[in-house]
This record gives structure tokens, C-alpha cells and sequence, in this order.
């Protein structure tokens, strides 16, 4: 055997080199630790993770965030505020949380509005919101209504047999407005009959499918809205009383008939109600990921040279024709009797810029007013957003689309965040007298009996 010494030196060194990088390396991976955080959430729906619809949300609001607890400093309360709003500290760095005990602060606990420990008030801007739960579409739907620097109404059209905006038959449009409410808009009737004039705060005039005719003076009332750079969204229904003039203003044809699509029995199974499952190039429809289901719907087409920039917004495709005969009867496409060959325009963008109104003489240029863009959204349907049709596939994330676009607030356009999955479990009396007679008196017995064998076993040796 060679015991030469110099064979121990290798050895020694290796040692030597092995005792000193293993510190080192945990050192390093201390300071990478502590300056550089990554995060993975392994949760099923991603429960720790905020979503990309909230991650846009924060990107649009710029200011500083505050979120105020009114908790006793009893230590849980406050680790379990700071573990949900974790997430979006995380996103954003100018998130702060404060934290207020109710027992030594009282008035202001009392000016805050609070009425139970545990609730937090989420402020932007100088506007306030309080919360009783920090899950992410609670929080992020607080954020999204304070984000709006300003009261913008969404203004309907009320006493011709337009959709009832606060009911709850199938026709209604209760759900679409409740909707439109959480995103921190103010939705309102308007009878022009009653009240010849449309607000000056009215962000968007919305027109669903009157079923009578409209006065002369309230048609020309709409008219001077839409000619001084009000903003638009007009649903027609195949069966729609017409508005006289409204439809030259914008500069487009309604198409009579209703929308034919021969491949139904594969999608629908209605031959009248179309999944439109392609979007043309548009910011309402750009992230829009699910189908939309609009049932009975005509078509438009505009013309050219009307002072308008048209885009469509959900198309037909070509198989597909507008039927003028009945739909009773066997159809099939006939351009003789005046049917229509695909692809339709089923809704459409129109827009233009405005020119602001012209500053006095004596005032001062460099705040004149930039020119805007006026927005119209014309659908030939407006089932797609009743209460019966409002959760079906996509429609109602179209929907809020369609008036964020609207209304100009681009920034919110696709911040829609799902509801959190349901994490509890639910067990059945049996099964739970069974995993109770499992753990607490199988399992043990079995314990028990396995230990005796063994000490009977070992006793024998």
C-alpha cells in the first residue's frame, strides 16, 4: 500500500477548497435571495397570483394606492390584510398599508364610515372605498371604480320600449347595468318627453332598441348630442322602430332582414343566432378570447365619404346572407328577392375627431383644449345583452367593452376578473363517520396489533 504523503495533499486540499466554497455559495445565495425576489404560485387557479386583467388595472392608475385597516393590534388580523394585499405590493411599489386601532382612534373610526373591526378603506386619488374582503375581484373592482377621475353616466334612452335598464325579466338589461356599476359607471334612465335635454355629464347616449317611434323633437334633440361630438352606442333589433335621420347623421344603411348562417347545426343549432368566434383588428374585441352569441341580428354597412372613420367590430362570415323572407319556411340564399350575401357587418365603430369649442379672445392659448375623438358603436342586436343572454359565452366581457370603449376609457378596456374558484370541500355525513371511524379507531387498532406482532415476534428470537 503507498502512503506516500504527497498523495494526502490533493486530498487535503479538496477539503480545504470544499469547506470554503460551501459557505460561500449559501453566503450567495443569501444576497441573490435578498435582492432578488421570484415568486411561484402553485395553487390551483393561481389563488396567490393576481391576473393579468388586475396587472393592467394597476399599470393604469400611476398614483399612490392606500389601503387603511381598522384592526385591533392583535397581530392576526393584521398578517392575514398584509398576506392578501401582498400581491399587489408586488406589482406595484407605491402601495401602502396603514393600519388604525378602532379602540384608541374612535372618531376616526367614526368618520370613516367603519362599523366592524377588520374593515379596510382603499383610497386613489382623494376617493374612497371601504371593503370587507380583500379576495382579488373585491379589491380590484374597488380600484377599477376609483380610478375613474370623474362621474361618467351611461344614459338610456327610456319611453319607446327600450330595454328596461333595472329589470330582471329575460328582455332587461339589469344585469348589464349592475355590471357597468361595479366597473364605476353610472347607469340612468332618460325620458326626452319628460326631460327635453341630455346632461352635460352624459359620457355615452345608449339607444336599445326602441319599439316605437320617436318624437320629432327628441330625434333632433339626439342629433345635436351626435353633432356636437357626443359619444354613441345605438342597438337595433331587426324589429326596431326606426329613427328618421339619426342613421344619415352617421352616416350608414340598416339592412333589412335577418341574418342567415347555413352551418348552424354545428354551432347554434338556430339558423338565426350567430357565434362569432373571429373578430376583425379593433381595441374592443383585441384580447378578447371567448365567442359571443348574438341571436336575430340585421346588419349595416356605411358610406363612404360621411365624415366618418368605420371599423367593424364583429363580422359574418361569408356563407352567411341577410334573409328578407320568412324564416318559417325553408330559406336559401336568393339575391333576386333582395337577400344579402355575406360577410355582414353585425356591429360597427364610427369615429371622428372634435374640435373643442374656441377660447375667448382674452383667454389663455396655452390651455386651449386638444381635440377629441368621437366614438359610435352601432349593433344590428340587442338580446346579446339581456339578462338571458348577458353570461352566455363571452357576451358580457363584450359588453363592458363595447361602453368602456364608448366612454373612452381605454385603460379599462379587458380588466374583467374572474370570480375565485370555490376551494371548500364538502363532505357527506357518511363519509365523514368514516374517515372519523378510520383515523380515530381503525388506524390506532391497527397500530396497536402491528406493534404486539412485532414484540411477539422479537420475543421468540
Amino acid at each position: 500500500m503507498n502512503k506516500n504523503p504527497q498523495h494526502k495533499k490533493p486530498h487535503l486540499s479538496q477539503h480545504l477548497l470544499t469547506i470554503l466554497l460551501v459557505p460561500a455559495i449559501i453566503l450567495a445565495l443569501g444576497w441573490l435571495s435578498v435582492r432578488y425576489q421570484t415568486d411561484f404560485d402553485w395553487t390551483a387557479g393561481n389563488r396567490n397570483s393576481l391576473t393579468e386583467a388586475s396587472e393592467r388595472l394597476l399599470d393604469a392608475m400611476p398614483d399612490e394606492i392606500v389601503f387603511t385597516a381598522y384592526v385591533y393590534p392583535d397581530g392576526e388580523q393584521q398578517r392575514l390584510i398584509e398576506s392578501d394585499l401582498r400581491r399587489y405590493q408586488r406589482l406595484k411599489d407605491n402601495i401602502r398599508i396603514d393600519y388604525v386601532d378602532p379602540s384608541r382612534n374612535p372618531q376616526q373610526t367614526q368618520e370613516a364610515g367603519i362599523t366592524m373591526a377588520g374593515e379596510v378603506v382603499v383610497s386613489y386619488q382623494g376617493r374612497t372605498e371601504t371593503l370587507r374582503e380583500l379576495t382579488e375581484p373585491v379589491v380590484s373592482a374597488a380600484l377599477q371604480r376609483l380610478s375613474a377621475s370623474s362621474e361618467q353616466w351611461i344614459v338610456f334612452l327610456e319611453g319607446h320600449g327600450e330595454r328596461a335598464i333595472d329589470g330582471q325579466e329575460p328582455g332587461a338589461f339589469g344585469r348589464f347595468t349592475e355590471a357597468l356599476k361595479s366597473k364605476g359607471l353610472k347607469a340612468r334612465g332618460l325620458n326626452l318627453a319628460a326631460t327635453p335635454t341630455i346632461p352635460d355629464n352624459t359620457s355615452v347616449l345608449v339607444i336599445a332598441s326602441p319599439q316605437r317611434a320617436l318624437l320629432p323633437g327628441e330625434v333632433e334633440l339626439i342629433r345635436q348630442y351626435v353633432d356636437g361630438g357626443g359619444n354613441l352606442i345605438w342597438l337595433s333589433d331587426p324589429d326596431s322602430a326606426p329613427i328618421p335621420g339619426l342613421a344619415e347623421t352617421l352616416g350608414v344603411n340598416w339592412l333589412s332582414g335577418i341574418a342567415v348562417f347555413p352551418d348552424f347545426q354545428y354551432t347554434s343549432g338556430d339558423p338565426a343566432v350567430l357565434l362569432a368566434n373571429q373578430y376583425p383588428p379593433h381595441p374592443i374585441t383585441r384580447q378578447l378570447a371567448y365567442i359571443s352569441m348574438f341571436p336575430y341580428v340585421h346588419s349595416l354597412e356605411a358610406k363612404p365619404d360621411s365624415g366618418w372613420t368605420a371599423l367593424p367590430i364583429v363580422q359574418t362570415g361569408p356563407v352567411a346572407w341577410l334573409e328578407s323572407g320568412d324564416l318559417s319556411q325553408a330559406v336559401d340564399f336568393d339575391p333576386q328577392s333582395g337577400d344579402v350575401g355575406g360577410p355582414l357587418n353585425v356591429a360597427m365603430s364610427l369615429t371622428r375627431n372634435v374640435e373643442p369649442p374656441k377660447a375667448d379672445d382674452d383667454g389663455d392659448e396655452s390651455e386651449t383644449p386638444k381635440a377629441r375623438q368621437q366614438r359610435v358603436i352601432l349593433i344590428g342586436d340587442a338580446d346579446f345583452a339581456s339578462n338571458v343572454y348577458y353570461e352566455q359565452v363571452g357576451n358580457s366581457e363584450l359588453s363592458i367593452n363595447l361602453v368602456q370603449w364608448a366612454a373612452a376609457r381605454d385603460n379599462q378596456l379587458d380588466v374583467n376578473v374572474p370570480k375565485v374558484p370555490d376551494s371548500s370541500l364538502y363532505l357527506p355525513n357518511w363519509l365523514l363517520y368514516l374517515l372519523i371511524l378510520g383515523f380515530v379507531i381503525v388506524l390506532p387498532l391497527a397500530l396497536i396489533v402491528f406493534g404486539v406482532i412485532r414484540w411477539a415476534v422479537r420475543r421468540r428470537r
